[in-house]
């Protein structure tokens, strides 16, 4: 059964962000915040929390899964960033825009698309999030909170509670944050690609797409 935190969206308490961390450290499946809508998130190295995480979502791991980072020097670690997609990145950062890119070697094989060998960075602009992400010290594997067969991601916490209450350790409650998922943008080609038109908007990205 889930837990349940009430979290401040702009002023989180730092003492429900330390048990919060401790349960994904531990392997807990949680529902959070983020500037475009609530995701889904659980620690980058524990195998069995990312399967929970894709039979939630109902996805197969042809799906790219996201690593929430606290900053771009993060992403430098797990992704290969050339100077223009740093210009992006850093243009764009923080705030809802999901990169996909060439991951380095550091990164397991599970967690890339198993053809491409690439991985989805982001760095979020909400308080909560990146309160939890500044506790953890590392990123946070995740996904949009859209259930399978479902046209929108779940918008209210406690939605999120009565639908996904046994498959979740914990639900983070930061208030609505509203449906619209992140902008996805493709670098590892040649050019930028919009692969999701979302929240974010692509006149941070100027003449580059």
């Amino acid at each position: 059964m889930a837990q349940y935190f009430a979290i401040h969206p702009t002023h989180p308490q730092p003492r429900l962000i330390r048990q919060a961390a401790e349960i994904v450290r531990r392997g807990g499946l949680i529902a959070y915040p983020t500037d475009s809508c609530y995701a889904l998130g659980c620690h980058l190295g524990d195998a069995d929390a990312q399967a929970r995480l894709r039979r939630a979502r109902g996805m197969d791991d042809k799906h790219h899964l996201t690593l929430m980072c606290r900053d771009l020097s993060e992403i430098a670690a797990y992704a290969l960033v050339d100077n223009a997609q740093f210009r992006l990145l850093k243009a764009a950062t923080p705030g809802s825009y999901t990169f996909i890119l060439r991951a380095t070697r550091e990164v397991p094989r599970r967690l890339m698309h198993p053809r491409r060998k690439s991985i989805g960075v982001r760095v979020p602009a909400h308080a909560a999030a990146r309160a939890l992400l500044a506790e953890m010290g590392e990123p946070m594997l995740s996904a949009t909170l859209l259930l399978p067969d479902a046209a929108l991601p779940l918008s209210d916490a406690q939605q999120i509670r009565a639908a996904l209450e046994h498959q979740l350790d914990l639900v983070i409650d930061s208030g609505p944050c509203g449906v619209e998922p992140s902008t996805v943008i493709d670098l590892t080609g040649e050019a930028p690609v919009v692969l999701r038109a979302g929240k974010g908007s692509l006149a941070v990205l100027g003449e580059s797409l």
